[in-house]
């Protein structure tokens, strides 16, 4: 009976620990081998990281993107059937830290220097392409003609030149504008806007109204409801001649999605995009996103959240009347769905120029301004003209016995000193002397300070800035946070200008 009794108890736990084992092995099996490899699966559908969702990842606009490149996964590509995330989680978060020199949004460069980001934009985003191994498509350049008079289908240079003539400066185009304002004003909280089709009657009879009564303020918005306001905002989108993101980039778009699986690369090639896009396509992308941002931000009223906006949004953006959408585009509806998503959810930072291609900028210029003091050197007719005009300087200034400088060396400014000029304040110069915490907005404060008195009534309701302009750079609008002896030291020629 003892010897049957140690059996029985030793067989017992023999059992006990040996399915413990199996069960500690099967656990193992579990969490750290099928379930990684069903979880990778899924995260290369959405096109995501493992846990990005939950990531904040910081961008930097210091260093090239195709330089910040450093290790790759082996495979780029997506799976021919790819399937999106379509929860607004899904994006990962990104930020940008300022630079010592601040953020420079578009419209803070002169057209001049803008004209060579886009340069600089083609070869960086060529760079970029290769560095991933993905052939940079582009379209050929083709010369589009539309209507010369009207509003829907006329090219954006075209309706601009019109519209300029009625108000001078303008960027987006005035039709554009308004309907836009009207949907803002009445059609943000409307449940399905963008997705619910107006009336087709009434819409194409708005249509011609608006072609006939538009420039001569006669038309009456009031009448027009707020589903037809949306037709017709996606008709003149999709009419218009030329893709508002050009014919010559569109393949660059799809192409960012269907070969690179990284949603910060993707973001990178989309920013080098945006800043390759001419300036009126631009400026109203930049205008029509902010308003389907505020169409998202009203979710809980109109049921429309990101994606239903993208995928209504994107075949007007991407499929364009001078050419018949093919198979192959109609099943590429979820990827430009996906671009437009990105588009809306991370303008804030595609339209922020990126600090390495102002620094290349200002060589550029650099490099122009040396070459042009060559080319007047070596000019002899200047150079006789110059000795002759420094002599008769020189002879009244020798009897008197004083030595004078030439005006180019004349400078009463010392070094880490700028002059700020402010000819729309009562006192209209100041010299401020720079030390490493000053900053753009410590100066406007300085001159606020001493102008708060005198100021007119005009200028106290005006938002004021400090502006870089001349030596290496055209004109540059400063972030208030930018350190100016930084600036100061990139460009100590330059001129100092406070003015809205």
């Amino acid at each position: 009976n003892m010897l049957w009794f140690t059996l029985k108890f030793l067989l017992k736990h023999f059992l006990y620990y040996f399915l413990k084992i199996f069960v500690i092995l099967f656990h193992f099996l579990i969490v750290h081998i099928l379930f990684p490899l069903f979880s990778a699966k899924s995260f290369l559908d959405c096109g995501l990281d493992k846990g990005s969702p939950s990531i904040t990842e910081e961008l930097s606009y210091e260093v090239s993107f195709s330089e910040s490149i450093t290790v790759l996964p082996k495979t780029q590509g997506w799976p021919k059937n790819q399937r999106f995330k379509k929860e607004d989680s899904a994006l990962p978060k990104f930020i940008v830290r300022k630079s010592r020199f601040g953020l420079t949004e578009v419209g803070d460069l002169s057209p001049e220097d803008m004209k060579k980001i886009r340069y600089l934009s083609l070869i960086e985003l060529t760079a970029f392409y290769d560095a991933l191994g993905v052939e940079l498509k582009r379209n050929r350049a083709e010369r589009v003609r539309g209507r010369e008079n009207g509003l829907f289908g006329v090219p954006l240079t075209i309706l601009l030149e019109n519209d300029q003539k009625k108000v001078p400066g303008i960027k987006v185009p005035l039709i554009f504008q308004k309907l836009l304002l009207k949907l803002e004003e009445t059609g943000l909280e409307t449940e399905g806007i963008l997705r619910v089709p107006g009336s087709a009657s009434r819409v194409k009879n708005l249509h011609q109204e608006l072609e006939a009564k538009f420039y001569e303020d006669t038309f009456d918005w009031d009448q027009v409801r707020n589903n037809d306001a949306a037709g017709l905002l996606k008709m003149f989108i999709r009419e218009l001649p030329s893709p508002l993101f050009t014919l010559e980039y569109l393949p660059a778009f799809i192409t960012l999605v269907e070969k690179i699986s990284k949603i910060k690369l993707q973001l990178q090639a989309l920013h080098l995009l945006i800043m390759l896009l001419p300036e009126a396509n631009r400026d109203t992308a930049k205008a029509f996103l902010q308003f389907l941002k505020k169409v998202v931000a009203n979710e809980g009223k109109n049921k429309m959240n990101l994606w239903n906006v993208s995928m209504i949004v994107a075949p007007n953006l991407f499929i364009y009347k001078g050419k018949r959408a093919n198979q192959q585009e109609m099943q590429a509806a979820a990827t430009t769905a996906h671009i437009v998503r990105l588009l809306i959810r991370y303008q804030d930072i595609l339209w922020t120029v990126p600090s390495f291609l102002i620094s290349q900028v200002r060589k550029m210029n650099e490099a122009t301004m040396n070459n042009s003091k060559r080319q007047l050197m070596f000019d002899k007719g200047v150079r006789k003209l110059l000795r002759r005009k420094t002599m008769e300087r020189e002879r009244p200034e020798r009897s008197e016995g004083a030595v004078t400088f030439p005006p180019y060396l004349q400078s009463d400014i010392p070094e880490g000193v700028i002059r700020v000029y402010a000819p729309l304040h009562s006192k209209v110069s100041m010299a401020i002397q720079l030390n490493s915490q000053t900053k753009a907005k410590d100066i406007l404060a300085r001159f606020h300070c001493e102008n708060s008195h005198s100021s007119s009534q005009n200028m106290r309701g005006q938002i004021q800035s400090l502006h870089e302009i001349g030596g290496n750079i055209g004109h540059h609008c400063l972030d208030p946070d930018a350190y100016m002896l930084d600036v100061y030291r990139a460009n100590p020629q330059a001129e100092w200008v406070i003015k809205p």
